[in-house]
This record gives C-alpha cells, sequence and structure tokens, in this order.
C-alpha cells in the first residue's frame, strides 16, 4: 500500500503521527469504450468553448457561476485556503458507538504511526478501547474539510470519513403514512421466516457474481470470438416473476418451507387464485397434472367404449350363422 497523506492526530495536547493509506479498493474489471462499427477507442478531450483547442490539464482552473457572472479561482488561490494547508486530524468529542448513523459513513482509511516511538499511537488506541467510545475528528483531505470517526479494527486505527447532517437526505414516502394492518399470526410468521435464515455475518461467503460473469464472459469472448452463444455460456436466461404476491401468509409459509428444506406446499382446498400467484410454476404444475389426469380418464373411456363395441360386433357374426340354421330346419319341417 501506498500512503495518500501525513498528517497528525491532535489529542488535547498530545500530537500523534500518522500515515494514511486507503482501507477499500474496487474490485470491478475495467472497462472502456469503444465505436461499435469499428472498435476505435472512445477518448474525451478537455476542448475550449471560446478558441476550440484542446486544454492542457495544467492550463486548467476552476470557476464558480451566479447569475451569469463566472468567478475564476486559480489553483494558487485554492490554496491558500487555510483548511487546505492543515495536516492536522483533531479529535472533538468522544461519543458513544450506537450513537453513529451507519448512513453517514462513507470511506474508510488506516492510519499507521510515523514516528520513531509508536507509544502515543498505542496510548489513543487503549483509550479508546478502555472507554469503548469513537473519537469524532475533523481534518482535510483532498480539497474538503471533512468529519470523521477514529476507530480500531485489528490494532490499528481507522479512520472513517462522514457526510455532514446536511449531506444526509430526509425520507419522505406518502406510501408509508397510509395506515396498514399487520396481524399477530402475519409477525409471528415473519419471525418464524427471520429465525429460519438467521445467522452469523461471515463476508467471505459472499461473492460479486455480475463481476465473476463479466469475467467468464470476457474469457469466453477471448476463446470463441464472434461466435459466441451466450445461452450456452450462462445457460437460458431465468423467467421472471409475475407480479406482487397477494397472498401474504401464504408467501410466508412457503418461504419458511423453503428455508427449512421442506417440498412446496398444498394449495389448501376452496382457497381463490392468489395461492397460485404466490407461486406461479406450482401452479402450473398443478394445471399440467390435472390435464393430464383428464386426458388419462378420457382415453380410459375411449377404450372401454371401442372394447364394448368390437364384443357387440364379434357377439352379431357369431350369432348369423345359428339363425340361418334354425331357419332351414324350420322350412324342412
Amino acid at each position: 500500500m501506498r500512503a495518500i497523506w501525513k498528517g497528525a492526530i491532535a489529542f488535547g495536547l498530545v500530537n500523534v503521527p500518522v500515515k494514511v493509506y486507503s482501507a477499500t479498493e474496487d474490485h470491478d474489471i475495467s472497462l472502456h469504450q469503444v465505436h461499435n462499427a469499428d472498435g476505435g477507442r472512445i477518448r474525451y478531450q478537455r476542448r475550449c468553448e471560446v478558441c476550440s483547442k484542446i486544454i492542457d490539464y495544467e492550463d486548467i482552473d476552476k470557476a464558480y457561476e451566479d447569475d451569469g457572472r463566472t468567478v475564476v479561482l486559480t489553483r494558487d488561490e485554492l490554496k491558500s485556503i487555510p483548511a487546505e494547508n492543515s495536516h492536522e486530524i483533531e479529535v472533538v468529542q468522544f461519543v458513544p458507538v450506537d450513537q453513529l448513523d451507519p448512513m453517514m459513513f462513507e470511506k474508510s482509511y488506516y492510519l499507521e504511526p510515523d514516528s520513531k516511538s509508536p507509544k502515543a499511537y498505542v496510548l489513543l488506541r487503549r483509550a479508546l478501547e478502555d472507554t469503548d467510545r469513537v473519537a469524532i475528528v475533523q481534518f482535510a483531505l483532498r480539497d474538503k474539510t471533512r468529519l470523521g470517526a477514529l476507530r480500531i479494527r485489528d490494532e490499528v486505527l481507522v479512520l472513517q470519513s462522514l457526510l455532514w447532517a446536511d449531506e444526509v437526505r430526509e425520507a419522505s414516502f406518502p406510501a408509508l403514512e397510509t395506515s396498514v394492518r399487520i396481524s399477530a399470526q402475519e409477525r409471528e410468521m415473519s419471525a418464524a421466516l427471520v429465525d429460519s435464515m438467521a445467522s452469523d455475518f461471515e463476508p467471505d461467503q459472499f461473492t460479486d457474481e455480475y463481476q465473476e460473469q463479466l469475467r467468464q464472459l470476457i474469457e469466453a469472448k477471448l476463446d470463441k470470438g464472434e461466435s459466441l452463444d451466450t445461452e450456452e455460456t450462462f445457460g437460458a436466461p431465468a423467467e421472471a416473476g409475475e407480479g406482487e404476491v397477494i397472498d401474504l401468509m401464504e408467501a410466508l409459509k412457503r418461504s419458511i418451507e423453503k428455508k427449512r428444506g421442506g417440498g412446496p406446499a398444498e394449495t389448501p382446498a376452496g382457497r381463490s387464485g392468489s395461492a397460485a400467484k404466490a407461486d406461479p410454476k406450482a401452479a402450473a404444475r398443478a394445471s399440467a397434472s390435472k390435464s393430464t389426469g383428464t386426458k388419462s380418464t378420457a382415453t380410459k373411456t375411449a377404450s372401454t367404449r371401442t372394447a364394448s363395441a368390437k364384443t357387440a360386433a364379434a357377439a352379431k357374426t357369431e350369432a348369423a350363422p345359428k339363425a340361418t340354421a334354425a331357419k332351414t330346419a324350420r322350412k324342412g319341417a
């Protein structure tokens, strides 16, 4: 890892020199844009609207526009802002861990002690451990003053930048204001479903399926070129669900049975078609079974009628010579 910043944690009158490292990284496969007609690389250029020239990065300043007036800010002017020149991570208060809303967490950084003796670093770490609190800090990084939380992870101080209070939007959804009645049985069933899925969180158990499948697609494309068959690579696409589940209790029941390893529940007699909506495939299987049973019954009936007809015909054929013989005998008499 490469340090992205150096500074010092101001813990009262104690200074803790540290190096700052990004604690996370992006694992996504890097893709670029090309022209679909000839495969040419698409590149973006910084072109001036006034002179139409392509501008080098070092010749670019920043500007702010307000009511038609533009204020240009040079790099030297931006660097003159006092907070930009600060390399201090100032501890402003210590708070209980549960008072931090996870919604405010932004990016994480590892802090490494940057002095001959790490005693001050270890002292601050021990203070956080002993008090079971998180340090709220303020610091400046990459042209922005930031709020942060200082905590411990695996014996290392971790700095997590936080969003400012006015950067977290309020949730306002009219649908949530609607009065909804939840029955005791529905709550019990949902609690049972939660219990059937309860486990300890182990991040290593989860993988980014999209990135894995994207890599699979790239490898298949390298191997087969334009003859690539995506259905051969990934299999047939899964069928989409059919609308909203109406029978909530039936959906909860089937979910619990599925998680516990049981087979699909039978649709209760007299139940409306809502259960079929909860499990369209089960309904389709039931319909197919019913259709098959009807066909089987019809086939058996047809076979019975055919056999009866054959028997009647045979009996008629056998009786004909006997009737002729009887008539001849009467005439002779």
